[in-house]
Formats: structure tokens, C-alpha cells, sequence
């Protein structure tokens, strides 16, 4: 029985986390910040056909799921800049190997 609860919770686990990266731009809103810190406009123009209303809502859960963290910068201008956390890093370094993979046969 403890082996099926233990499987069972690793399931959810995966699963979970495919319906995170599943999700349309995910993945390249992940990719863009692996490279560091960047403003709403600068993703947006890596990723020109994401409309800003769907960039503000992925963005929004990205930061629910703990992988992105958003940084408002109180010089003047006012500015907000989004990074990684440790745990989006690390999804990101994952999600490295899927470009390795595309890169060789897509």
C-alpha cells in the first residue's frame, strides 16, 4: 500500500508540473529569463507573438508556482524586472535538454 501512495504522489507531482510547462509560452517565457534578469517589454519583444494580456497572465502564474519573482526597482524611472527563482532556474536547466533535443531533430 505505501508503494502505491508513494507512486501515486509522484504521479501528481509530474503531472502537475506538465500542466505548468504545458501551457502555451511557458516554456519560452521560462527560456527568456534563463538568461537573466528582464522587463515586461523586453520579454515581450523576445516573444512578439505573446500579446501583453496573455505575457501579464503567465507571468502572474509563473510567480503563483514560486519559479518567477518579480522585482520592482524604485529608482527613478519605476521599473519592474522579472527573474528566476532558484526553483525556475533549475526548471529552466530541464527545459534546456528539451532545446538540445529540438535543436538536433526539429
Amino acid at each position: 500500500m505505501v508503494e502505491k501512495e508513494s507512486k501515486e504522489r509522484v504521479c501528481s507531482k509530474v503531472e502537475e508540473s506538465y500542466h505548468i510547462i504545458g501551457k502555451k509560452w511557458m516554456g519560452l517565457i521560462i527560456h527568456t529569463l534563463m538568461e537573466g534578469p528582464k522587463r515586461f517589454s523586453e520579454i515581450h519583444a523576445f516573444i512578439p507573438d505573446l500579446s501583453k494580456r496573455m505575457l501579464n497572465e503567465r507571468i502572474k502564474e509563473l510567480e503563483d508556482c514560486g519559479l518567477v519573482l518579480r522585482n520592482v526597482i524604485t529608482d527613478r524611472p519605476v521599473r519592474t524586472e522579472y527573474s528566476l527563482t532558484k526553483k525556475g532556474h533549475e526548471l529552466g536547466k530541464a527545459l534546456k535538454t528539451v532545446e538540445d533535443w529540438a535543436n538536433k531533430w526539429l
